[in-house]
């Protein structure tokens, strides 16, 4: 007898959209994560916001309870039409609520061992003996064999590196010259965001770039530099004048982009820096190299920002997050390989599990390479979530099937929400249809 109706390994967009759909939908869901809380990019790499997706997205109802639930907490705000401005502390919190609204059984500080194939399916997997869990007072207290071994119908790897695909040895689809450059966030607290908002405002006159919005007596902004020279950069000048008094790097400022956060009025969150050294991610010396180098970066772009942005001068580093925001890695054979041709081309699909207009964005290691290319709504079938080497296992987040160009596209948050959910349904129809056979 099955322990479980689903498993989903890893506990970060994709994994806990999937979790929570299957769990709202009858089934029982185990959801495992290797950190001690869930959220993955949101939280561990303080990816915020969620990027806006376009107007006609589908599989929706998790994103909509996650704002629902931030909203409760103070921990949400709505900024230039995109409800996605999450509190990554807050959400942490909000995520716990939602799996235990959807009995979601979740596993935390809990890494998987091995895997147990037959044939075209995965029989059991093996976990580390020691784990923190969490039991919902919905299920019965479980037997002392599922400190080792689980058994379910369906499994999903939602761990971002396909870490379970290639345990069960799947064929992959990712090249090593096909990479992006990987970041790591940080906030830095103690801002007088009021008297930064005023400065910025009038500094920087390009509404494409920098926004500035009070909400309810809260200032939202965002702004942004870069070293390609694309645009007209107000910034620009500040970021040369660094380097040349030695106060940063040149390769400091190859991306930098910062935002408020919702909840946090003296908090200033950074999408940066972007490191272009190391971005082999498989790699454990190539990721320890980047954490490293990123961590120097980090204290020299925050000693820039008190030097040469008014309301920064009290201002302290607050948090740095504890992951790597990685763009691409393992990307898994599926029994549909999704391209760049399929999203410009729009190609309708039969089972769509995502919709979405977020743009091919390819960050580049070289000056004036990386790709932007705006594109109209294109769909993200089902089969691109199926493996095509095992029948019960499942892909869901960056770690799909798709080619270089196109996972570019739909490695974003929203997406990741929406192919979790479509996914989490399609197991719910599978397990309904057999139910009545």
């Amino acid at each position: 007898m099955y322990k479980f109706d689903v498993v989903v390994i890893g506990g970060g967009t994709a994994g806990c959209a999937a979790a929570y759909a299957a769990g709202m939908a009858g089934l029982k869901v185990l959801l495992i994560e290797k950190s001690i809380h869930l959220g993955g990019t949101i939280t561990s790499a303080l990816v915020v916001p969620a990027m806006k997706c376009g107007e006609h997205q589908i599989n929706t109802e998790f994103y909509e309870a996650l704002v629902a639930e931030l909203k409760t907490m103070g921990g949400q705000a709505t900024y230039e039409g995109n409800e996605g401005w999450f509190n990554p502390e807050l959400t942490k919190i909000a995520l716990d609520n939602l799996m235990r609204k959807a009995a979601v059984e979740v596993f935390f500080d809990t890494h998987i061992q091995d895997v147990t194939v037959q044939g075209r399916r995965i029989m059991r997997i093996k976990i580390s003996k020691e784990m923190l869990s969490v039991y919902n007072e919905t299920l019965e207290e479980i037997d002392k064999d599922l400190s080792e071994y689980i058994e379910a119908k369906y499994y999903i790897d939602a761990t971002g590196n396909c870490e379970i695909g290639k345990l069960c040895n799947c064929e992959f689809l990712d090249k090593k010259e096909e990479q992006q450059p990987v970041s790591l966030r940080f906030l830095m607290g103690g801002v007088d965001v009021p008297k930064f908002a005023k400065w910025l405002e009038e500094f920087d006159k390009n509404r494409n770039v920098t926004t500035v919005e009070d909400i309810n007596g809260f200032i939202h902004l965002s702004t942004a530099c870069t070293w390609d020279k694309d645009k007209e950069w107000a910034l620009a000048p500040l970021f040369e004048d660094a380097v040349q008094k030695k106060i940063l790097k040149k390769h400091d400022w190859n991306y930098f982009q910062i935002f408020t956060v919702a909840g946090m009025p003296t908090n200033i969150a950074f999408n940066c820096p972007r490191i272009i050294d190391y971005t082999d991610t498989i790699k454990v010396k190539n990721m320890s190299k980047a954490l490293q180098l990123a961590r120097r970066s980090i204290f020299r772009l925050s000693n820039f920002c008190k030097i040469y942005f008014p309301g920064f001068e009290k201002a302290y580093i607050s948090n740095i997050a504890d992951m790597l925001g990685i763009r691409v890695s393992r990307r898994i054979k599926g029994k549909y390989v999704y391209t760049a041709d399929d999203i410009i081309s729009g190609k309708k699909f039969d089972h769509p599990v995502a919709i979405s207009n977020y743009p091919i964005d390819v960050h580049s290691t070289e000056k004036g390479k990386s790709t932007l290319r705006i594109v109209k709504d294109y769909q993200l079938p089902l089969e691109s979530l199926m493996s095509a080497d095992i029948d019960n296992l499942y892909a869901a987040g960056r770690c799909i099937s798709a080619d270089f160009m196109a996972q570019g596209a739909i490695r974003v948050q929203a997406c990741c929400f929406s192919m979790g959910v479509g996914l989490g349904k399609y197991l719910a129809e599978c397990e309904k249809s057999q139910d009545s056979v």
